[in-house]
């Protein structure tokens, strides 16, 4: 058995159809029927229940078809991993990330992990935290920049926290309550709140709730779906937002933000991952290196 009889069987059992199964992988459609039978008599048991009009997996064959993609990915995995050691061939490693949470982690992240393995490309994907932990569970993306969500979400992940900051009022710079030096929850009940959206952020809504459970909550009046849409809403004045304090090197001048008093717990941001891949430990690595940069600046 070799490799690319499991690579024909899963296109195969993938498409569920040999023809196509062909067109996908470039070859002929007899060769790919021959090697299928191939392995089907190597193994000793059908993988396919096969008539004139369609092509289905056996049960036996539905168990194989897992065990042979896990075989495929480790091989893969195994032989990027080697060659990013030996500097022979350009790796890759998807990074999935926040923007407003790893504007000053990401950038350093990258130049050291660079400066090491220049050879490795690094593909970003700004993406919402269901979307990451999705691609993490999928295999899309192997390690993520997050703030940490609840412990039932991280089910099956491993998870390193990098940073904390503290939560902000973000205000337009016109806004009566802008040139603040703090500001209480009380002032800001019944004033219009601009958001993540709850579908693709459900950690923010829980702080959000567990913030304002003794108060009376302002009024939700939009949600985003990503940060710089955030800052333009709060920017034209429709409301307020609350934001870590990071997103003013974002926001720049856009933005007034004004510290909670009392302040809440800091909101925890880290690395988030499924296998611990060498590129994924030393990104890791390199993220906790521009992480201690930034407290040095502090």
């Amino acid at each position: 058995m070799e490799l690319r009889h499991l690579r024909y069987f899963i296109a195969v059992a993938e498409q569920e159809n040999v023809s196509r199964a062909a067109l996908k992988l470039h070859v002929s459609q007899p060769g790919i029927s021959r090697q299928i039978h191939d392995l089907e008599d190597e193994i000793g048991f059908q993988l396919f229940e096969r008539s004139a009009k369609s092509l289905r997996l056996t049960d036996a064959g539905r168990k194989f078809l897992g065990e042979a993609r896990a075989v495929l990915q480790r091989a893969d995995e195994a032989v990027r991993n080697a060659r990013a050691i030996a500097g022979v061939e350009n790796g890759e490693i998807h990074v999935g990330y926040a923007p407003s949470l790893t504007i000053q982690i990401l950038p350093r992240a990258l130049r050291t992990f660079q400066a090491k393995f220049p050879r490795t490309r690094v593909a970003l994907h700004d993406l919402s935290t269901e979307e990451m932990l999705s691609g993490l569970r999928a295999g899309k993306l192997q390690v993520t920049l997050m703030v940490r969500p609840p412990r039932k979400m991280l089910r099956g992940l491993q998870f390193r926290e990098l940073a904390r900051y503290a939560t902000n009022v973000a205000f337009a710079p016109k806004h009566p309550l802008a040139k603040s030096k703090t500001i209480s929850l009380g002032q800001l009940s019944g004033e219009p709140l601009i958001a993540y959206s709850r579908k693709d952020y459900p950690e923010y809504h829980d702080m959000l709730g567990e913030l304002f459970a003794k108060v009376r909550k302002p009024r939700m009046a939009e949600e985003h779906d990503g940060i710089t849409s955030i800052i333009a809403a709060v920017e034209s004045g429709r409301g307020f937002a609350l934001v870590p304090k990071c997103v003013q090197f974002m926001a720049g001048s856009r933005i007034r933000l004004v510290p909670l008093d009392p302040q809440p717990p800091s909101i925890p941001v880290g690395a988030a991952w499924k296998k611990e891949t060498e590129s994924v430990r030393q990104f890791i690595v390199a993220a906790e290196e521009g992480r201690n940069r930034v407290s040095e600046k502090k």
